[in-house]
């Protein structure tokens, strides 16, 4: 069920609503919204059948609107809008970029957060990458300001190595839809950090029970990633799903995210 709830800035969140239950949020990753992201809508389904489950547009994507200027803190508002919404308490379940701010909600709203689960948190520790990351991070703030979303969203792509499907990608017919969201890039990268790093000190400050899960067939570095955060984390378990890559299936995920908040 189509809903919206305003956030603490005047923000609008709209969301989809359904099942019955304890309640979870799903926090999706970059250039993701519901209209175009169908596994986190089959999630949701999926989920639906155990739990009251929340798939909301995070702010200035699909029909949630935007409000200047962007900061981190306003997208953990928009997580407390929605639990006030619906209870008092979630489970929170973040998805790549969405991991990782679903993991700085869990440490800002406290109580309010009983379980996380999030699932390949994009950080990466080798120095190279940071400063790719920065040189990226730096390009993303100049092409949005001159208005070229398009060569954004290309940046973007090239970063996470999808190179040889940009052509292919741009005469798809979710391409405007795409780069109509590209201003939020800039939003996915702050939530990530100046250089991506593994951010132990805030990672250890997450006080309710964490799974921690990466695919067997991903990048090395975010094998290598989930399992120091689930050390870091001082209620945590590792788990490795088979045959997953970042592109997880829902019909993997959705039982292990079942036992693991009801359990």
């Amino acid at each position: 069920m189509q809903n919206k709830v305003t956030s603490k800035d005047g923000t609008i969140i709209a969301f989809d609503k359904s099942g019955e239950g304890q309640v979870i949020i799903i926090v999706d990753g970059t250039l993701q919204y519901r209209a175009i992201h169908q596994k986190i809508v089959q999630l949701a389904e999926l989920l639906g059948q155990h739990f009251t489950v929340l798939n909301y547009d995070r702010r200035g994507r699909g029909e949630s609107t935007d409000t200047q200027p962007y900061a981190v803190e306003r997208e953990i508002e928009d997580i407390e809008a929605l639990i006030n919404k619906v209870g008092r308490s979630a489970f929170l379940f973040g998805i790549s970029s969405g991991a990782a701010l679903a993991m700085e909600a869990t440490i800002k709203l406290d109580e309010k957060i009983k379980k996380l689960a999030i699932y390949e948190p994009p950080y990466n520790d080798d120095k190279a990458a940071h400063q790719a990351w920065k040189q990226y991070r730096k390009q993303t703030r100049e092409l949005l300001a001159e208005g070229r979303l398009d060569d954004a969203v290309e940046l973007f792509m090239k970063l996470i190595g999808m190179n040889a499907l940009l052509e292919r990608m741009r005469q798809h017919p979710f391409w405007p839809m795409i780069k109509a969201i590209a201003p939020t890039l800039a939003y996915d990268a702050a939530v990530l950090g100046e250089d991506r790093s593994l951010p132990i000190e805030l990672a250890s400050k997450v006080n309710v029970p964490t799974l921690v899960m990466d695919g067997i067939a991903s990048f090395p570095f975010l094998h290598d990633t989930t399992k120091m955060l689930a050390k870091i984390i001082p209620n945590a378990q590792h788990l490795t799903l088979e045959g997953q890559t970042h592109d997880v299936d829902p019909v993997v995920l959705a039982p292990v995210l079942v036992e693991f908040f009801i359990g």
